[in-house]
């Protein structure tokens, strides 16, 4: 019997974590030679097989997706769902994570081990806040696509669908049917290279525990304890609140449809690596349409960022704890909304949160000198908090497509899972 996808990802990890502990104890964390060298490449390649599709996936299925709603009407409707979903879910993570770091306190008397070498010049820090807000405008579409700027890319993708609803009926069907097919051809090809995840997971959870361990974390134990209680919440309690709220669906039924999804979000720590999943499952799984998913998803993986909404809010209390300073109720505040501009501004890459930490830095009057040593104490131990929280956006964005989906009297959810488990 042929394992299903999601448990050939939790073999791969397993086996990965025992690949790497090996390398580490024989190499005292240094590890070396072809075969490790082969590992990583799996990992290297996988990644960039995803990475390879994404750009095409994005503007494909952005593009069908806006046209093929229709009128303006529904798209604006839509539309506006999807915005206020994104900005309340993303707000409730950041709440979360401000309480439990106030609760908790895990700067106060913190004595973990810091680096020295790490330096505030070392990361590239993003522009302003308005900066995020402004470069959604791409000068040049073909320029943006190139250079993966996915919120350029969004943008375009958008007017563009918006434009095909404005034109005539023939020329509008016309090219309605070329994006449409072209859309068919990037999830077939998406679906060639999400069967090589298994192996490019163990490659990738090799190279991880190979390189870090398990020392560091436990370092700074309890920073990371608060972290994950925030993500866990958010995750196994207000996601699925939400969800049940809106659909009065059992949630079992969407972790069962976003198995493998949520596994592969895990392992990469890239919600915009794991969109071609996202896509196949919310659509195969779940029953969501492509009109629906493809407007949602595409733009959830870039905008829609929980996890990391709430680890930029609670990771600034932090710093400020360690520095021995107490954040008044306003510099909070600022906090908050900082959070969520910067969350929205952060990359589905690994690791892209504690880059784009230093604007909730710098907008409460943190140098980067006083918090340089700091966040690279933060780097050493974020692998594990990265996949936590890149699970938690991916689900979000999949929470959401479901709500506002329902929302529009879609009817034929989950029923692949219901008539599967009835057979069984």
């Amino acid at each position: 019997m042929k394992l299903k996808l999601h448990w050939q990802i939790m073999i791969a990890m397993a086996l990965g974590i025992i690949s790497g502990s090996l390398f580490q104890a024989v190499y005292h964390g240094k590890p070396e030679g072809w075969l490790f060298s082969i590992f990583i490449s799996m990992g290297t390649i996988f990644i960039r097989l995803l990475r390879m599709i994404i750009v095409p996936l994005i503007f494909a299925s952005i593009v069908s997706g806006v046209s093929n709603i229709g009128e303006g009407k529904s798209l604006g409707r839509i539309g506006f769902k999807t915005l206020i979903y994104y900005i309340s879910t993303s707000l409730i993570a950041i709440v979360i994570g401000l309480t439990l770091t106030n609760l908790i306190k895990p700067g106060v008397g913190f004595s973990g081990h810091i680096t020295t070498t790490f330096k505030a010049g070392d990361i590239k820090t993003p522009g302003s806040i308005s900066d995020i807000l402004i470069r959604m405008i791409p000068l040049n579409p073909v320029h943006a696509a190139s250079s993966g700027d996915m919120l350029g890319i969004i943008f375009f993708s958008i007017i563009l669908g918006i434009g095909i609803t404005r034109i005539s009926k023939e020329n509008g069907n016309y090219i309605k049917k070329f994006f449409n097919s072209f859309f068919e051809l990037v999830m077939k090809v998406t679906d060639i290279i999400i069967k090589f995840a298994p192996i490019g997971v163990f490659g990738l959870m090799t190279k991880v525990v190979a390189n870090t361990g398990f020392v560091m974390i436990k370092a700074v134990g309890k920073y990371m304890a608060t972290i994950a209680a925030g993500l866990t919440i958010h995750f196994g309690i207000i996601l699925p609140l939400i969800f049940f709220l809106f659909t009065r669906i059992n949630p079992i039924k969407h972790y069962r449809a976003m198995a493998s999804t949520l596994a592969t979000a895990f392992s990469t720590s890239s919600s915009s690596a794991t969109l071609p999943i996202t896509m196949k499952n919310i659509e195969q799984n779940a029953g969501v349409s492509n009109k629906i998913s493809s407007f949602v998803l595409p733009l959830g993986a870039t905008v829609n960022m929980d996890g990391t909404a709430l680890y930029e809010c609670a990771g600034v209390i932090f710093i400020s704890q360690v520095l021995g300073l107490k954040l008044t109720l306003i510099q909070q505040f600022v906090v908050v909304i900082t959070a969520l501009l910067a969350s929205i501004g952060a990359a589905g890459i690994p690791s892209a949160g504690l880059v784009v930490i230093f604007i909730v830095t710098q907008a409460i009057g943190f140098k980067d000198a006083d918090v340089a040593v700091i966040i690279g104490t933060m780097l050493a131990v974020d692998r594990p908090l990265d996949m936590f929280r890149t699970m938690t956006n991916v689900l979000s964005d999949s929470v959401g497509t479901v709500v506002i989906a329902k929302s529009e009297g879609e009817k034929d959810l989950y029923k692949k899972i219901t008539s599967s488990q009835k057979s069984s």
